[in-house]
């Protein structure tokens, strides 16, 4: 009995120490899963009001935003850099394809090199989801400018739409892999598409008013 008791108290304090460590880590990583949310929810936010100035034509704004928001980018990556559960979280997945989708759109929409996966430090899949949406706010912008008849940007824009497609659909790995990347790939075919027929009707339009003009002037001669 005396043997059994002190093997009893050994295994107690065994699981008590071992209960103190758990605790240890459980409340060290939750503790980096709040940081981690709290700097999610600022990039995010970042990356919003930075797409939002750029498509205001506010570059200089775009930048500043884009440059508060690289600086929460390294806040987030550091808050998960032990916790490779925390670093591919849905959250941080998501905060980082917003800061790509930001950095894409500027760099297209100003004519500045792409930046690429490793330039951003992202997974592969985070920056396909974040060209993606990238690809989709160009729509936008296209409209934007066509209601002031500057078709050639709007050209090259829908012309950076249709090459972001292109390597989109070459991506053919399963859904757990890329991230759900194909129902982004679907979105990106279809406002695309849409965005092709605006463009087709405004420059028939700006065509027609600029025939009307001439037989104008010809008229009044």
């Amino acid at each position: 009995m005396g043997v059994n008791t002190a093997a009893e108290k050994h295994t107690l304090a065994a699981l008590q120490s071992i209960g103190d460590r758990l605790r240890a880590t459980l409340a060290a990583k939750n503790e980096a899963r709040d940081t981690a949310l709290r700097h999610s929810r600022t990039l995010v936010r970042y990356c919003a009001n930075t797409i939002r100035a750029i498509h205001r034509g506010e570059m200089e704004q775009a930048q500043g935003l884009l440059t508060q928001a690289e600086e929460t980018t390294s806040a987030l990556r550091a808050a998960v850099a032990d916790d490779p559960d925390l670093c591919f979280a849905g959250y941080t997945q998501d905060g980082l394809k917003e800061f790509v989708e930001a950095n894409v759109l500027l760099a297209l929409v100003t004519g500045a090199p792409l930046p690429t996966p490793e330039a951003l430090q992202v997974e592969a899949s985070t920056y396909l989801r974040g060209l993606a949406e990238a690809a989709t706010e160009l729509r936008r912008t296209i409209l934007d400018i066509i209601r002031e008849d500057h078709s050639e940007q709007a050209e090259r824009l829908l012309e950076a739409m249709d090459e972001i497609y292109s390597l989109l659909v070459t991506i053919d790995f399963p859904d757990a892999i890329t991230g759900g990347l194909r129902r982004s790939t679907d979105v990106v075919r279809g406002v695309r598409e849409r965005t092709r027929g605006d463009l087709t009707m405004s420059l028939r339009q700006q065509r027609l008013q600029q025939a009307l003009r001439r037989a104008e002037t010809v008229g009044s001669e």
